[in-house]
Formats: C-alpha cells, structure tokens, sequence
C-alpha cells in the first residue's frame, strides 16, 4: 500500500471511531482532508502526511509537575480507585497514558501499543525521540505506558500523569515527549508541592512549562495547583505560602493564569483549631469544584479546539507560510540573478579568450557565422552549467535557514519546490498558490464558520428561541393585562369571521405577542 493510501484508510478508520465516539467531528475530518490536499500542493506536508494526525481527536488532560507534588494522589482521587501508586519518592518514571475500558479490571500495556496506534497522540512518537536522543527511540517503553481502567471518569477522555521534571536521566526525551503533551492537551494541570513552593525547586517546571505557557496563544488551558496546601494548617499560613508562590511564577513571566489550591482529603490530618481547618477546607472544596468544571468541560472544548485548529492552520497558510515561502523565493532569485551577471560577464571574456587561443576568430577581420556559433555554443552551455548549479547551492543555503516541522509543516521543503529545474527562476507565486488556491482555502474557512454556528446551536440561542414550555407559560403571564384583553377581544371577534379573516387576525395576534 502506497503512504497516500496509508493515510486516507488511517483517515477512514478515524471516521470510523468518530461516529460512535463523537459524531459531531466525523464532517471536520473532511476538511482537514481538503486543506491537506492545499498544503501538499504547495509543498508544507508530504501525500503521506496530514494535519489530522497532529491533534488529538479525544479530550486529553494532563497532569505535570514536579516530584512528590501529589500528582498521582489526585488522579486516583479523581478516577475514584488506586490506579497509580504514590509515595514521596518517585514510584514511575514514566508517562502513564489512562483510557477507558468496559472491562472490569485494569490493565496496563506497554509503550508501543501507543507508538503503534494512530487513534492515540502518541503515534510514531518514537521517532520524536529518536531525533532528540540517538538510541532511546526503540526503547518506547521506558517512556511511556497505558492503563485501561473501568473508571467512567475518563470514558471518551484521555488523562495522562507524567514522571516529575527533576530526572537527570533521559532528561532530553522526557522533555521532548512533554511538549508533545502540551501542545495537544484540552487542559494542563500544573502541580506543586506546597511544602516547597521556594523557586529553586520548581525551577525546571517553570522553565519548561510556566514559560512555556506564556508563549502558547492557548496559555488558558494551564491551571496552575499549589497541592498538600494542608501541611500549612498547623501554621495557619495559607495566604502567605499561597502568596509566595504566585509570586514566584509572576516573576518568571507568568501575567495571567489559573491558580488553585488542594489536597488529599483521605491523607490529610485536620488541625485541632476547627476554625482554621474549616477554612482550609472550604478554600480546598470551593477550588477543587473549579478544576473538575474544567475537566468536564474539556468534551465541548475538545470540538472547539479542533475546529479552531483547523482555521488557524489555515490562516496560517496564507498569512505565514505563503509570505515566508515567497520571500525566501525572491531572495534565491535575486541572489542567482547577481551571481549569474558576474559568472556570465567572466565566462563571456573566458569564452573569447579561450576561442581566440585557439583561433576560431581573428580580431582583426570579421569572425565568420561559423565562430560566432561555436562562441556562443560554448557559452550557452557552460553558462547554463553553472546557472543550475548556483540556483541550487543558493536554494540550500536559503532553505537552511527555514522551518522543516513549523505548525503548518515544512516551509523548507515547500520552498526548495520553488527551485526545481523545471520552475523558471521569474515565477513571482509560489509553486501550488493561486487564485484556484485561494478560493479552496476559502471554502475551507466558509465550512468552518458554518461548523461553530451550527455547533453554537446546540449551546445557545441568542434571538431567544427554543424556550421550553414553562418559559414561554411565564412570558405569556407577564404580559401586560391591556396587551392580554386585545388578544381575547380579538381571539372573540375571530369567531364571527371569514376563515380568511381568520388566517389575518391570527397573525395579528401573534404580532402583538412578539
């Protein structure tokens, strides 16, 4: 099978699973299809590659953070059974990918039945890794795992629980994979240790996610939970540690985010002072109540995301890609033209020279047809020689400074299709990009909008429609009594009336309810 038909049956079988898991995208893998086909066309993605497969197609949530921060204590508190297993040194140094399984009992599975799967984020991940550390790509499975579980809590969701971030060993990797996480998750939890909220210890979490946050334009999907905030109680200090530690995260950059405090309600030991623990428990349930409001809602979010993924890939298109692609192209042509005038007036003297020497031509008598062919034999040769191989050290000079796996894909390798011997070096569009090009990005963004106000719908209603019976029961009462006599002097007068009349008035009447 051929690696364009690899991927549509890849796509398929994604239509496939999206009609019984969540129906609503099966028409959004379509027109990740149609802007797949604009950007092979001008060369960003390979027939072999798709931007479907760089998202996730399930709600994802994750949960980070460093060593000991209680991060698997929360997950097991959230799925509601012992899933992962705690302590306060690190139990599992790896990526534990949770799903759902009717089955009744859990299962774990090793890494390449993610690598493996196309239906998961983790597809191929292993050669991700592979370029970061030479070697560590085979050895999947010490990155990553996954645990079905009967758990209702994560049915049509994935939830991921990480290794902490102040490993030495395969630190590169871990990182790697990370990032991958992040950019794919509806929802990122962050979490601390209250019990060292100091900046020297989360330096590495807020280096590579708290940063990290502040340059993604999807930075609202990060809450940031400072967790076993109970430690505190016996000190009563919960505004001063909680305090500190926003203050540290400000001062990396951070100017805006989520924060939450928590707490292991089954490992918690209340303080004597009822008061004081009454509040630590009340700040506890009120935050822990805003963080599952966000889980739950990562199904709707989730739809959003994709089709808001989808316009941004192709806005991407044409405001990033197709400007970046098009100044590389007049930079290459610029700097060949230069570069041929310089060859072709040295060759020009060589070549004159050379036949003189060798006397095809007298200067002092007039050259004959037959020199002057041979001349400009040679030069044209010579001169187109050298014309093709500058076009091409220029063009992998330029392209070495271009993106080969930007969001959109390779603008490297959609450029040097701009210099293929068979393009002329004066074609001011880029290769793939036109008017018929435009239109179909176009209809791309028309079918996304009539998506989300579809989907908007079934949220919404912001003419006021669609009030259920009560509702309108309680309109119809609140209408002024004048307003109500004219509909029942009317609705009267409806009964000595030709049925023609009739249709009238009862339009009126309706009028007058409006």
């Amino acid at each position: 099978m051929t690696p364009d038909k690899k991927m549509m049956h890849r796509l398929d079988r994604l239509q496939t699973h999206l009609k019984r898991e969540n129906p609503v995208l099966v028409s959004v893998v379509d027109r990740y299809r149609n802007l797949d086909k604009i950007a092979q066309k001008i060369g960003l993605l390979k027939v072999s590659e798709s931007y479907a497969t760089q998202i996730s197609w399930w709600p994802l949530v994750s949960v980070l953070g460093t060593f000991s921060a209680g991060k698997s204590s929360f997950v097991n508190t959230f799925l509601g059974l012992d899933l992962q297993e705690t302590g306060n040194q690190a139990v599992d140094d790896r990526f534990t990918v949770i799903t759902y399984s009717a089955d009744k009992e859990v299962r774990t599975l090793p890494g390449v039945a993610l690598d493996g799967d196309p239906r998961f984020p983790f597809y191929k991940v292993s050669k991700e890794i592979e370029e970061v550390s030479e070697g560590e790509g085979a050895k999947i499975g010490n990155y990553l795992q996954m645990k079905a579980t009967p758990s209702e809590k994560v049915r049509g969701k994935i939830l991921i629980d990480s290794p902490g971030f102040d490993a030495d060993e395969q630190r590169k990797s871990i990182l790697k994979i990370t990032d991958h996480i992040i950019g794919l998750s509806d929802l990122v939890l962050v979490l601390f240790d209250a019990r060292h909220p100091e900046p020297g210890a989360m330096q590495d979490t807020l280096e590579h996610l708290v940063r990290g946050a502040q340059r993604r334009n999807d930075s609202s999907k990060f809450l940031f939970i400072l967790n076993q905030i109970d430690t505190s109680a016996r000190d009563d200090n919960l505004e001063q540690i909680v305090s500190s530690w926003q203050k540290s995260l400000i001062q990396t950059g951070l100017v805006s985010g989520s924060f939450y405090v928590m707490y292991n309600e089954e490992l918690a030991v209340p303080v004597e002072d009822k008061n004081v623990w009454q509040r630590y428990v009340s700040k506890r349930d009120a935050d822990y109540k805003k963080i599952m409001k966000r889980i739950d809602g990562v199904d709707t979010d989730r739809v959003y995301r994709i089709t808001g993924a989808l316009e941004s890939l192709a806005n991407q298109i044409e405001q990033q890609a197709i400007p970046q692609i098009t100044q590389a192209k007049q930079s290459w042509r610029k700097r060949v033209l230069w570069i041929d005038a310089i060859i072709g007036s040295l060759l020009l003297g060589g070549t004159l020279f050379a036949t003189s020497a060798l006397g095809l031509w007298d200067f002092s008598a007039i050259p004959s047809p037959r020199s002057l062919l041979i001349a400009a034999i040679v030069f044209a040769v010579v001169f187109i020689a050298l014309h093709f191989f500058i076009r091409r050290k220029v063009a992998n000079r330029i392209a070495d400074s271009l993106e080969t796996d930007s969001a959109v894909g390779n603008i490297q390798q959609a450029f040097l299709k701009n210099t293929k011997i068979y393009r002329s070096i004066f074609f001011e569009k880029p290769a793939g990009w036109g008017r018929r090009t435009m239109n179909k990005l176009n209809e791309v963004r028309h079918d996304i909008e009539v998506f989300v106000q579809d989907l908007n719908d079934k949220f919404t209603s912001p003419a006021g429609e669609g009030r259920n019976s009560e509702e309108k029961e309680q309109g119809k009462s609140d209408e002024p009594a004048t307003q109500q006599a004219e509909i029942k002097e009317q609705d009267n007068s409806k009964e000595h009336a030709k049925p023609k009349q009739q249709t009238k008035d009862s339009i009126e009447t309706k009028e007058v309810k409006l």
